[in-house]
């Protein structure tokens, strides 16, 4: 009935190759190629490259850290679920506790979202970890206030949240305050666990 390409590995080869074509990759360091073609893959939005912001090195500091046997903390479960995890050490645990029966408790005592809450539950396991956020700006906002706290730091920031009330705002917060911890992000509204989830992805594998 309709004319389709049906091998995976094709439509795989000809996804990147795409990407390859229509992104301009120039303006970012080697070190954000790889990463950055797993992002516009993932929302086929060539565009996004425009409104990445990034400081350090994320990439090679989040492969360090899984390479050591570091937590990766997510702020869904959506982002948990879509990092692949045969690409990763086969001992790395990933964490993600906005379910967690104590953060429903903490956002209702302190009059605050699920998410932010759930960030609270991350102390224990900060120090060196991969922080991925694809979901919930207040998530945000709650790490690099516990940061300013004096909260252990972690390897490296993937902030991808999303939606129309502080998501931007959170972004560029990050930016501003991140201070020496390297981070990944994507000004404005875009963002979104598949994105987040990619750049994690990415760290395992080159596109082919």
């Amino acid at each position: 009935m309709f004319d389709y390409i049906k091998d995976p590995k094709e439509i795989y080869r000809r996804s990147f190759e795409t990407v390859r074509a229509e992104a301009d990759l120039s303006g970012l360091p080697e070190t954000l190629h790889t990463i950055t073609t797993r992002l516009i893959h993932s929302c086929g939005m060539p565009d996004i490259i425009g409104d990445l912001a990034w400081g350090g090195d994320p990439a090679g500091a989040a492969k360090a850290a899984i390479a050591a046997g570091k937590k990766i903390l997510t702020d869904a479960e959506m982002v948990r679920s879509g990092i692949i995890q045969k690409r990763l050490p086969a001992d790395i645990t990933m964490i993600c506790t906005t379910h967690s029966p104590v953060a429903m408790e903490v956002a209702f005592d302190k009059a605050t979202t699920r998410s932010a809450a759930a960030v609270e539950q991350w102390a224990p396991y900060l120090d060196g970890a991969v922080v991925v956020i694809g979901n919930a700006p207040t998530a945000l906002f709650r790490l690099l206030e516990m940061l300013a706290e004096g909260a252990p730091k972690p390897a490296a920031i993937f902030g991808f949240p999303v939606g129309f009330i502080g998501a931007a705002e959170s972004k560029e917060a990050l930016i501003e305050h991140a201070g020496d911890v390297p981070y990944l992000t994507l000004r404005g509204r875009r963002g979104g666990s598949a994105i987040a989830s990619a750049a994690i992805n990415a760290l395992g594998s080159d596109p082919s």
